[in-house]
């Protein structure tokens, strides 16, 4: 079993135990540890994880921190634990970890709850924890980017010095996104005035701020709704299409080719957000592919055929949502208008985890036949 599929475990394991742990001791066990087990580290050998560890230094009295990951005896991450039940939010969690951090020669720290893992380092000031965490891992909300970071805190990969550039870059990005976001929600004056100033000649006066903040606003989420718009299009309408041949092998042979006109096009784009929308809760959006081979309209998890999670059939008088059942047999849904996917969204979101999840799902998924 791989790193991922470890990951995916533990994720479902909470599912199933987050009801039944109680206290702290219990998250420990139940979801702490298998994780660091999953890392790599030896849980048993107190040389590799010291439990209990104590962060000794003037004004701590010899407090303790729950955990401590070592190399070559010395201390390089520390962990502090909190119920599963229990937010991180609270100040008092996060200066808890800054004494011990600072009282250690180790450069990284984890607050976590059992799902929740939030990742210190010392960007800020050399040996003082920084007051954000420049990494979050939510086992509930698992992505491939996200197990990808985590797995650079494995015993196989972690490289104390390399982490730490790779978690200045993580932070400046993080920071970049956050302000991006914020920026496009509710534009600042000086925002606003870097792209007025190159459009509008004139002074800037306070009504004409006013005025370019709703056009600024507008304007970004325009740009963004084309290029992803664009995006899909072109994977509908490739530009060298005109010679190629449907790059799926079991086409029906009785449907016919049907040049696909823009209203079509316009609808499968729609279609498309609809479905993304609804399996965004199970599967990382990055994930979820679509091409048109002018018979159908595929929406796939990466690029392989066989992970097709369904067709879209828009292209003759009656439209339908094909949806692949466990034997990778397309099950056709008739659907009167475009809301219409919305009832058959948990077929689409056990057929998206079946993908993703494997063969043990298969007891899971419902009976693909019924609409």
């Amino acid at each position: 079993m791989d790193f991922s599929d470890e990951i995916k475990q533990l994720s479902q394991n909470i599912q199933k135990q987050k009801s039944l742990v109680k206290n702290e001791e219990a998250t420990k066990t139940a979801f702490i540890l298998p994780l660091i087990k999953a890392l790599g580290y030896n849980v048993f050998d107190v040389g590799e994880l010291e439990p209990e560890f104590v962060a000794a230094s003037p004004g701590l009295k010899g407090e303790k921190v729950d955990y401590a990951i070592k190399i070559n005896t010395e201390p390089v991450i520390l962990i502090e634990c909190k119920c599963c039940h229990e937010g991180l939010e609270h100040p008092k969690h996060s200066s808890q970890l800054f004494k011990y951090f600072n009282a250690t020669g180790a450069r990284f720290a984890i607050l976590t709850n059992g799902i929740l893992y939030q990742f210190y380092t010392d960007i800020d000031k050399d040996n003082i924890m920084d007051d954000k965490p420049f990494f979050e891992f939510n086992l509930e909300e698992i992505t491939k980017s996200s197990v990808n970071v985590l797995k650079k805190f494995s015993k196989a990969e972690f490289n104390p010095q390399g982490m730490k550039n790779f978690a200045i870059n993580m932070l400046y990005t993080k920071e970049i996104k956050r302000l991006l976001s914020e920026q496009l929600n509710n534009p600042s004056i000086d925002f606003v005035k870097f792209f007025a100033s190159q459009v509008y000649s004139k002074n800037l006066t306070t009504s004409v701020i006013d005025k370019f903040t709703d056009l600024v606003k507008q304007s970004v989420e325009d740009y963004f709704e084309e290029r992803i718009t664009k995006k899909i299009k072109d994977v509908i309408n490739p530009p060298d299409l005109d010679e190629k041949e449907p790059e799926t092998k079991d086409f029906i042979e009785n449907e016919k080719s049907v040049i696909t006109d823009n209203s079509s096009s316009n609808e499968k784009i729609k279609a498309f957000h609809i479905v993304e929308a609804i399996l965004r809760e199970v599967i990382d959006v990055n994930r979820i592919q679509c091409k048109d081979n002018r018979i159908y309209f595929s929406i796939n998890v990466d690029t392989g055929n066989r992970k097709t999670i369904c067709r879209l059939r828009f292209n003759g008088g009656k439209k339908h949502i094909g949806i692949m059942d466990v034997d990778n047999n397309e099950v056709k849904h008739p659907i009167a208008t475009l809301n219409d996917i919305y009832k058959v969204a948990n077929i689409l979101k056990d057929r998206a985890k079946f993908l993703t999840e494997g063969e043990n799902f298969e007891s899971q998924i419902h009976n693909i036949s019924e609409f």
